[in-house]
């Protein structure tokens, strides 16, 4: 680690991995895309409405970043060629909607793997604006709606920094999971399992 008078630490980043086997690029795409496979994580369609027009689709990259600040932030990363980044940039507002474990099917429909036309998604589920003008979608666990503070394009994905300006939460809190490929849903372990 090093540090300047007035800076913050910075990490230096080169040293070599002690967990194994270096892998050759041409492999490295591969395990890399089965290794994140195996990361269960909970299933969100990020909405937006306003210039850019209306649009949403279903990320599992999701995550707070602070409760604490101004206002309570998150991100969410979304592949650059999405009319729904496109949307969220010039809309600068979007709603993080936590699916329920009953969603799979709305999961699938903003994935993409239907055969209704993106214009039409929103007309097959029910679904609120918020205060900022934001598709709320109904039976969601969770939604925090946004203001859009920064966005950074990485590689493919636009990492997209919101603001969180209003939470609303549902009498269910079983949220729609996702991991090895699969739908899932968390059971509770007890210190037996």
């Amino acid at each position: 680690m090093t540090s300047s008078a007035g800076k913050s630490p910075t990490w230096n980043c080169t040293a070599s991995s002690t967990l194994g086997e270096v892998m050759p690029d041409t492999d490295l795409r591969a395990a890399f895309v089965e290794g994140m496979s195996r990361a269960a994580t909970f299933v969100a369609v990020a909405t937006t409405d306003g210039e850019g027009g209306r649009a949403g689709v279903t990320v599992s990259s999701l995550t707070s970043v602070s409760a604490d600040g101004e206002h309570p932030s998150l991100l969410v990363c979304i592949n650059r060629q999405s009319a729904a980044a496109a949307a969220i940039l010039q809309n600068r507002a979007f709603c993080a909607n936590l699916l329920a474990e009953n969603q799979q099917e709305l999961a699938d429909l903003f994935a993409g793997r239907s055969t209704t036309d993106r214009a039409e998604r929103f007309d097959r589920v029910p679904w609120v604006p918020g205060d900022l003008g934001q598709p709320l979608l109904r039976g969601a666990t969770a939604t925090f709606e946004c203001r859009l503070a920064t966005a950074l394009l990485w590689e493919t994905h636009h990492i997209i920094v919101g603001r969180v300006s209003a939470v609303r939460l549902s009498d269910d809190a079983s949220a729609l999971l996702y991991g090895q490929r699969a739908y899932r849903k968390a059971i509770h372990l007890t210190g037996d399992d």
